[in-house]
């Protein structure tokens, strides 16, 4: 089980700061387990009994926390690596939020793409469930060419590990080179390198593989190796996509609040009108106009015979 610095957990607990804590620390007025903390460094961990003055400490709600990151390719998706090995994670790759993220699903070392981080664990749980079928976008290279029938086979789906895969949609976006063809493939699985393993099976290595859309989040304008924070309406559309409700999804504060338009009124009936020419107006425009003087003397005559029919 992890162990945390007293002074961490204070600080997260929001109720002083790290340098405010070792001075508690100093005056006495901490406990854990019952026990006096007289000289740092003191780790806690999950389930201690920490005590500031006689009182218990409360964790303070933890605010939610959404990042995209764009993997290099060599960075493992996990916040610590396997013994014996040095390679960057996915988690190294983004500053200290103060709390533990981690990824969403997973790509392998070889790869490059994108990356959900959160420490969000119900819509982790969601996102990576299999009945979600979240689609997502690869960009492809393979070796040769995959003709029409290793296409189709991609398409249909394959059997692999003795369950055959879900249908792929897959468009070919390069064969101008017989070395190689750039291919783009939609799927809402994600088995263990499964692009790979089919692919394989028909022949074709693939030589690079990218992760470029979750559902409606894409790679546009962020590089690889950089991260940014999720906009409130990338939350939102996770969250539907998951079947959560949207309420705890942090406001975008660098898009100010939409105003409210007034409804058009009439705005029916104005271009209904406007379908029509203009009437003229009634006058001496001559015999032949739509207006003309036998129009206009009808309309007078109709006009007086209302007013004597008036009580």
């Amino acid at each position: 089980m992890e162990k945390i610095r007293i002074q961490k957990v204070l600080a997260q607990a929001g109720l002083a700061s790290r340098r405010s804590v070792e001075e508690m620390v100093l005056q006495g007025r901490i406990t854990v387990n019952g026990l006096l903390v007289t000289s740092l460094p003191c780790f806690v961990e999950a389930g201690d009994q920490v005590l500031v003055d006689g009182q218990p400490v409360r964790k303070r709600p933890q605010e939610k926390t959404y990042i995209l990151l764009n993997k290099p390719r060599g960075a493992v998706c996990t916040s610590r690596d396997e013994p014996g090995f040095d390679r960057p994670t996915a988690v190294g790759l983004i500053p200290d939020m103060g709390q533990r993220i981690y990824c969403v699903g997973r790509l392998d070392e070889d790869s490059t793409g994108l990356i959900l981080l959160t420490n969000d664990g119900e819509l982790t749980n969601r996102l990576t469930h299999p009945s979600r079928g979240i689609t997502k976008t690869y960009i492809v290279r393979v070796e040769g060419r995959p003709d029409r029938s290793d296409l189709e086979s991609l398409r249909r789906g394959m059997v692999l590990d003795g369950a055959r895969t879900g249908p792929t949609t897959v468009d070919v976006l390069d064969d101008s080179s017989h070395a190689e063809t750039l291919l783009q493939m939609r799927l809402a699985e994600g088995r263990n390198r499964q692009i790979r393993r089919m692919l394989a099976r028909l022949e074709h290595e693939v030589t690079r593989l990218h992760l470029s859309a979750i559902g409606p989040i894409s790679d546009r304008g962020l590089k690889i190796g950089h991260w940014r924070y999720l906009s409130s309406k990338e939350v939102e559309s996770l969250m539907r996509i998951a079947g959560l409700s949207a309420e705890g999804a942090p406001r975008d504060e660098s898009q100010p609040a939409a105003p409210r338009r007034k409804p058009r009124v009439g705005f029916v009936e104005k271009s209904r009108r406007s379908t029509h020419p203009p009437r003229r107006p009634a006058g001496p425009a001559g015999p032949a106009g739509p207006a003309g003087p036998t129009g206009s003397r009808r309309s007078q005559d109709k006009g007086k015979l209302r007013r004597r029919r008036r009580p």
